[in-house]
């Protein structure tokens, strides 16, 4: 049986479909960099916002609880944006029938004053969003903070933060790795907001309690997020 020889003319092609090869190469290898590159999913975003709010210093220093802002946080999907009535019943000096509050805190700092604008004119603060999800990818906070999953498992510690930044890939790999094994991410449901807390044993040992005892078993369907 004679062996079979590509004709002589496929020869002047062979560089060609050489150099088509290494660039395809080339694309898909830049292509996967950039999918897994942290700038591609915001990692370290952290905006200027108008009012230049430190969460160091309200959730850290001062200890306040991330529900007293973000007030609908445990029944709806959305943490919620606070009312800039929120920020005036500290901050307020005279209300409109020139009382005085109780707690009157930098009431004319030059940095609160969008905030008083705000309440005078009923136009809202253009607070510039963080942590910014598709608009195909359905997430309900209430879902996962009432399952003991704290704000730090997505966000970080942000009561260490000044400006808040972007600190997970928030992609569909980092959702999926912990519906797939929520026990490292689990702790007990009255320490959600306790931002400082640690376990005291092992992490799996109490998130597989916390499981057990709430009979977490998270989705992976596509239509789960996907709706």
């Amino acid at each position: 049986m004679s062996r079979f020889h590509f004709p002589a003319w496929i020869n002047p092609l062979l560089p060609a479909v050489a150099g088509f090869l290494g660039i395809g190469a080339l694309y898909y290898t830049g292509l996967f960099a950039y999918g897994v590159h942290p700038l591609t999913s915001d990692v370290g975003y952290r905006p200027e916002q108008p009012v230049p709010f430190s969460h160091a210093l309200h959730a850290g220093e001062l200890k306040m609880d991330c529900r007293y802002c973000h007030n609908t946080v445990e029944h709806a999907a959305k943490a919620a944006i606070p009312p800039v009535g929120t920020c005036l019943n500290c901050h307020q000096g005279v209300d409109k029938d020139g009382q005085s509050p109780t707690v009157a805190i930098h009431v004319n700092s030059n940095r609160l004053a969008p905030i008083r604008e705000s309440a005078v004119t009923g136009n809202s603060v253009l607070w510039r969003k963080v942590h910014d999800l598709p608009d195909y990818a359905y997430f309900n906070h209430s879902a996962h903070v009432t399952r003991g999953v704290s704000c730090v498992s997505c966000h970080g510690r942000v009561d260490r933060m000044e400006v808040v930044e972007q600190k997970a890939t928030l992609s569909m790999g980092f959702c999926l790795t912990c519906h797939r094994n929520p026990e490292p991410s689990l702790r007990p449901v009255d320490e959600v907001t306790n931002l400082a807390w640690e376990p005291s044993e092992g992490q799996e040992d109490i998130g597989a309690e916390v499981a057990a005892s709430l009979k977490i078993h998270p989705n992976e369907n596509c239509s789960t997020c996907h709706r």
